[in-house]
């Protein structure tokens, strides 16, 4: 696809990103930089995510539109409700295992994966500065579906997940959804449209709407820690 600007390049000792609003028609903001906690964390209250193949220079997203998806909108169907009888929910038990399963899993299938140990280790550092979560899906003990992401207080924003069990990752997201309104969250930010999660109640916004839904949550955040 053409671009319809020219894709600046980060400085590595700046954290500034470009306004969001000015990516190209893909949803490509800027390339370079670094994953420095301080620049991750600049970029996502921004709206603007890392996503890169291994080997590839680093590059950030603003896309459009936006998938979203309000806690109480998540569909729990009946067949849904009858595997999480035989699941736990946990959350932050397993980050670093969560991460790896989901780049596991992807590769198994035969898929690319943007979850390089270098964005491996950057989303370690989140989590121990308490910005990362993950939340984990359980049976017999065994860690079977997760996701993770960061919360920013208010929102939640989404990163990948796994499922190696029936449902279990749709159960994680209905627990993701449970600990949301439990700490007075607003919404997810699923970042790209999919059918999966659209069946599952989120739902395709504009970039401009979503940006203006992220600053006015962060702005106007009561909500408890994680």
């Amino acid at each position: 696809m053409q671009t319809k600007i020219l894709i600046p390049q980060l400085h590595p000792r700046d954290f500034t990103f470009p306004d969001p609003l000015a990516a190209s028609d893909e949803g490509l903001l800027a390339w370079g930089g670094d994953l420095k906690p301080e620049r991750l964390l600049r970029g996502y209250v921004q709206g603007i995510f890392p996503w890169f193949n291994e080997g590839d220079p680093i590059l950030w997203w603003s896309p459009d539109p936006r998938l979203v998806l309000f806690p109480s909108n998540i569909k729990i169907s009946k067949s849904l409700v009858k595997s999480m009888k035989n699941y736990e929910i946990r959350y932050d038990t397993a980050f670093e295992k969560v991460m790896r399963l989901c780049l596991q899993t992807r590769v198994e299938k035969g898929q690319k994966s943007w979850i390089s140990e270098e964005l491996i280790a950057a989303f370690c550092a989140l989590y121990e500065k308490g910005f990362a979560h993950s939340v984990e899906c359980y049976f017999e003990e065994n860690l079977v579906g997760g996701l993770y992401g960061l919360y920013l207080g208010g929102v939640f924003c989404g990163e990948s997940m796994f499922s190696t069990k029936r449902d279990a990752s749709k159960a994680a997201l209905v627990g993701l959804c449970e600990k949301v309104k439990t700490l007075g969250g607003d919404f997810i930010d699923c970042q790209l449209p999919t059918d999966h999660l659209q069946s599952l109640g989120a739902c395709v916004i504009s970039r401009e709407k979503f940006l203006g839904m992220l600053e006015n949550a962060l702005e106007n955040c009561t909500t408890k820690p994680w």
